[in-house]
Parts: C-alpha cells; sequence; structure tokens
C-alpha cells in the first residue's frame, strides 16, 4: 500500500524555521519525482518545490528561492522541506506527492494528506 504522510509542520514566528518530512512506504522512492506543494483555503493548490529522483535537479519557485531546501533521503524513503527565513505568506497545508514522471505537476500519482504550516507572530 503507497503511502506518504508529512509531518514537521506547526506555528512558527516569521522568521523561523520548520523542517517538514515525507515519510513513504509501498514504493521505491528512488524512482519518483517528489513535489512539495502548499495548499491556503479559497486559492489552487500551489507547487513549491520539486526534486528529481536522484536528488540531483531541483525547483523552486520564485517566492522561496534562497530560503528553502528540498533533499532526499532513498535509503530512508524519506524527502524533506528545510523552510528558513518564514514569512506569513508562507502559511498553508503542505503536501508531498510522488510520480515516475522526470518532472513534477499538479497530476502526481501519489499524495500525502498534508501537513499544516502557520507562520504568525
Amino acid at each position: 500500500q503507497v503511502q506518504l504522510v508529512e509531518s514537521g509542520g506547526g506555528l512558527v514566528q516569521p522568521g523561523g524555521s520548520l523542517l517538514l518530512s515525507c515519510t513513504t512506504s509501498g514504493f521505491t522512492l528512488a524512482d519518483y519525482a517528489i513535489g512539495w506543494y502548499r495548499q491556503v483555503p479559497g486559492i489552487k493548490r500551489k507547487g513549491v518545490s520539486c526534486i528529481s529522483k536522484s536528488g540531483d535537479n531541483t525547483y523552486y519557485i520564485d517566492s522561496v528561492k534562497g530560503r528553502f531546501t528540498v533533499s532526499r533521503d532513498n535509503a530512508n524513503s524519506t524527502a524533506y522541506l528545510q523552510m528558513n527565513g518564514l514569512k506569513p505568506e508562507d502559511t498553508g497545508v503542505y503536501f508531498c506527492a510522488a510520480d515516475l514522471s522526470t518532472t513534477c505537476s499538479y497530476d502526481m500519482a501519489y499524495w500525502g494528506r498534508g501537513t499544516q504550516v502557520t507562520v504568525s507572530s
């Protein structure tokens, strides 16, 4: 059974940091690209970052470049999103998703249930 479980979300003050984890099971992580997405109520889910199967290629939306770092540990079936310098506009539910494709999209095959990130003073 394929599972992706996000963890590490929470409430943090502006400027703070969080490390999100995406723990996977039921498939070989090394065969899948991993994407991180953010959803805010009333707004379409937005892709935040993507990492290739090997981890050699990464992608970030402009608003998080220089602050977020995506990584993966295929041996331990886990992907990560290190978020530094958090801003209130980073608030949302963060999802990880996996797909056999070489790139990320909004049609990823498998999705986690999300973890809430709230940036507020």
